[in-house]
C-alpha cells in the first residue's frame, strides 16, 4: 500500500480544514433537523387513564401512524393539490415572462437598461410578508383603486373571492420573483461568446433566429434550475397566504400544506403530525424536482441525438 508523502499529507489535512466547517453546518442545519423531524414523526403521545386523565401524557412509538393520518386528511391533501394547480399555472407563466425580460434587456444597448434590471430584480429584495401587506391593500375592496375603478366600469371584480383568491396570491409570487430568475438568465447569457452571436448574424440571422436558435437552447441550463427552485418555493407557499388570510374568509388554516402543518404544529398543538406532514412535503417536492430534471434530461440526450 503506498503511503502518503509529506506534500500530499499536508495537502490532505489542508483540504480537510476546508471541508470541515462545511460539513459541520451542513450536518447541524440540514441533516440533523431533517433527522428529527423524521424521529418526530414516528411518535405520538398517550394518555392513561379513563378518557385519557389518568396520568401525563407519554410518547410512544406510532410507526406510520402519523403519515397515514396525514394522507387521510382532506384538508391537507387538498392543500397539496392545491399548490400543485398553483405551481402548473404560476411557474410557467413567470418563467416565460422572466425568459422574456432576459432576452430584451440582453439584446438591448439603450442607456436605460441597468435601471430597467435593477427595477424589474428590486421586488425580489421585498420580503414576502411585506410584499403581501402591500398587495392586500390593492386587493381588499373600498381600499383598492382596482376594485373601485372595475366598479365604475360595470365590472364586480373581488380578488380575495374563492375562485380568484388563488391567482391573487400567484400575482404576488410572479411579480417577487420574476426579476430574480430573469437575473439569473442573464448571467446565463451573459456567458455565451459573443462570436457566436457574430457568426450567426454573418450568415443572416435576424434577432428572432438569434433568440430562437442560439440563446434559447444555450439557456436550458438556467431554465432547468430556475424552474426547479420554483417548484421547490411553491410548495413551501406560507407567507402570503398566511398574511391574506385576515383579509378573507376564502383561506382557511389549512390553504397551504405548510400553513396546514403550521396549524397542526402551534394550534392543534400535535406537533408529531405535523412533523409527517413536512416529511411528506418534502417527499413530493423531490419527487416532482427530480422527475422534472429526469424528463428534461431525456428530452437534452434526444434532442442531443
Amino acid at each position: 500500500m503506498r503511503s502518503f508523502t509529506r506534500t500530499e499529507a499536508r495537502n490532505a489535512r489542508a483540504a480537510a480544514g476546508f471541508l470541515l466547517p462545511f460539513l459541520a453546518l451542513f450536518l447541524l442545519c440540514f441533516l440533523a433537523p431533517i433527522g428529527y423531524a423524521v424521529y418526530e414523526s414516528l411518535l405520538k403521545v398517550e394518555r392513561s387513564g379513563p378518557l385519557g386523565l389518568g396520568g401525563g401524557p407519554e410518547e410512544v412509538f406510532a410507526g406510520l401512524d402519523n403519515y397515514a393520518q396525514a394522507l387521510g386528511n382532506d384538508s391537507f391533501v387538498a392543500a397539496v393539490g392545491r399548490v400543485v394547480l398553483f405551481g402548473a399555472v404560476q411557474i410557467p407563466v413567470m418563467i416565460v415572462l422572466a425568459t422574456t425580460l432576459a432576452l430584451l434587456l440582453e439584446a438591448a444597448s439603450a442607456r436605460w437598461v441597468g435601471f430597467f434590471r435593477t427595477a424589474f430584480f428590486l421586488p425580489y429584495g421585498v420580503p414576502g410578508v411585506i410584499a403581501s401587506i402591500l398587495w392586500g391593500f390593492l386587493y381588499v375592496p373600498g381600499i383598492s383603486p382596482f376594485v373601485e375603478m372595475a366598479r365604475g366600469a360595470g365590472w364586480d371584480l373581488d380578488f380575495l373571492a374563492r375562485d380568484t383568491v388563488l391567482w391573487s396570491i400567484a400575482n404576488i409570487v410572479t411579480w417577487q420573483f420574476t426579476g430574480y430568475n430573469m437575473l439569473v438568465l442573464i448571467a446565463q447569457l451573459k456567458a455565451v461568446p459573443n462570436e457566436l452571436y457574430e457568426a450567426a448574424r454573418i450568415d443572416g440571422a435576424n434577432a428572432w433566429q438569434v433568440a430562437r436558435h442560439i440563446k434559447l437552447p444555450l439557456l436550458r441550463p438556467a431554465l432547468v434550475l430556475t424552474t426547479v427552485f420554483s417548484i421547490i418555493g411553491t410548495l413551501q407557499l406560507f407567507a402570503e397566504p398566511m398574511v391574506l388570510r385576515p383579509l378573507t374568509n376564502t383561506i382557511d388554516s389549512g390553504y397551504t400544506p405548510n400553513l396546514h402543518a403550521y396549524n397542526e404544529a402551534f394550534t392543534s398543538n400535535n406537533q408529531h403530525a405535523a412533523a409527517a406532514e413536512a416529511v411528506l412535503l418534502a417527499l413530493v417536492a423531490c419527487v416532482l424536482s427530480f422527475g422534472f430534471l429526469r424528463i428534461t434530461g431525456r428530452r437534452g440526450r434526444d434532442g442531443g441525438t
